[in-house]
């Protein structure tokens, strides 16, 4: 089912994303005092009334903005307008009306979509005196709202929904089978340029600037037929280079978005080598039992140089701690070499992640593998794994019995481990096993 889209558009720091909170019921867009926090699109689906509908949370629009991000932003905005069934302009009661608010108002007059004017922080019966003064902004009758304390937002709903038309009808959810793919490494190393080059269009804001993305932002993309939901997600450090609340909480977001993911991609910056925190991020993912690809990416920028071919390195380093299931793909996403590989890869590997094995095929191979090489004594007992079965998918893992499971060394882990792989396959994806007393 298509959504309609109501988007909240204003200047920097009048409440969008509290805002956008309010309304979807959770914290999922980072909130400051600083101005400026907000700068891609973020969305999510919700509804009022019986009517669905996705809400949009837009950076800080300046049309006359200067510098690079401030254009990035507007750019961005501009985009969503366009894309938009219903704008919420929202606007500061403490501040007045400003020149800014002014420049907003006039763009969105030309946009002719349906508008409504949100006058945010009236949070007492003299401010509501106050917000009279923005119909000036030639937008109509001003809504007044606090989004802080919940104040006039649920009429501010009611009539975005009104203007939505009577095709916006109340309809139920269809089943999400999407897959859920997070983009995640440290700060520039090129995971917003990604999903602009798969989806062909400038939606998330890039700049040469380390740590533009500061919130996680989802994406769908169909993709041959397949729905897959994109999370571009702020670049990670390690906690002690963390600079400030707005990292922190960006750091945290991305964290979550591993944590709520099926598969992630995390991507390395091809021209450099790999360091102890691209292992750290990819040690966050495994914790998390995802399914996991890892990006080469800016292979444009070492091809011609042998010295600095990074896989090898990346190879080894995964070898050397038992990961070497993981596979590796080279792209640029600057000039898309191999790219549309990453997601047909990625779907792979969550079919991978539910895969099941039968407790019989199971049971075959593993009397295969102790007719091969049995376990080894410990303090005089022999030890053996009489049974095995599938326990769960997504993440994969299984139970094995043993007469004295406690004794099973984790050689013999990873070598039943790495015959399993060899026999079923699972690339990419992290499974578990759980040894039990017969």
């Amino acid at each position: 089912m298509t959504l309609p889209i109501i988007s909240i558009v204003g200047r920097p720091n009048v409440g969008k994303s509290t805002l956008f909170n309010r309304i979807i019921g959770r914290r999922e867009a980072i909130v400051d005092d600083a101005p400026g926090i907000t700068r891609d699109r973020k969305s999510a689906d919700t509804d009022w009334e019986g009517i669905p509908f996705r809400l949009v949370d837009t950076g800080g629009f300046i049309p006359k903005g200067s510098n690079a991000i401030e254009k990035g932003v507007s750019r961005q905005v501009l985009q969503a307008i366009e894309e938009s069934d219903v704008i919420i302009h929202v606007v500061d009661c403490h501040s007045g009306i400003t020149d800014i608010d002014g420049e907003v108002a006039r763009s969105l007059r030309k946009c002719g979509k349906p508008l409504l004017l949100a006058v945010n922080k009236v949070d007492n019966d003299t401010r509501e005196l106050e917000a009279a003064q923005f119909i000036r902004l030639g937008l109509g009758e001003p809504q007044t709202v606090s989004a802080q304390a919940g104040r006039g937002v649920g009429d501010l709903l009611s009539a975005a929904v009104a203007l939505l038309g009577p095709g916006a009808t109340p309809g139920e959810e269809d089943p999400d089978d999407r897959l859920r793919l997070a983009i995640v490494g440290k700060p520039n190393v090129g995971k917003s340029t990604f999903i602009n080059r798969i989806l062909g269009q400038e939606r998330m804001l890039v700049t040469d600037i380390p740590g533009t993305t500061r919130d996680s932002v989802d994406v769908d993309v169909t993709w041959k037929g397949r729905i897959i939901s994109l999370v571009d997600t702020a670049g990670l450090r390690r906690r002690s280079r963390v600079d400030g609340e707005v990292e922190y909480y960006s750091g945290l977001r991305a964290r979550r978005a591993i944590n709520d993911c099926d598969v992630a991609c995390v991507f390395v910056d091809a021209s450099e080598k790999i360091t102890q925190q691209d292992m750290h991020v990819i040690a966050q993912v495994i914790a998390g039992r995802k399914g996991i690809l890892l990006i080469l990416n800016k292979w444009d920028l070492v091809k011609d140089d042998p010295d600095k071919l990074q896989e090898l390195q990346l190879s080894q380093e995964l070898k050397l701690q038992g990961l070497s299931y993981l596979p590796i793909l080279a792209i640029s996403c600057k000039t898309g070499r191999k790219v549309e590989q990453v997601l047909d890869t990625v779907w792979r590997i969550g079919q991978e992640r539910q895969k099941r094995i039968s407790s019989p095929q199971l049971n075959v191979f593993l009397e295969e593998v102790n007719r091969a090489y049995q376990p080894p004594a410990v303090r005089g007992k022999r030890v053996r794994i009489v049974y095995g079965t599938q326990v769960g998918t997504a993440p994969p893992k299984f139970a094995f019995f043993s007469n004295y499971p406690a004794l099973i060394t984790e050689n013999y882990k990873r070598y039943l481990e790495n015959q399993l792989r060899a026999r079923f396959g699972f690339e990419g994806v992290p499974i578990s096993f759980l040894f039990k007393k017969k």
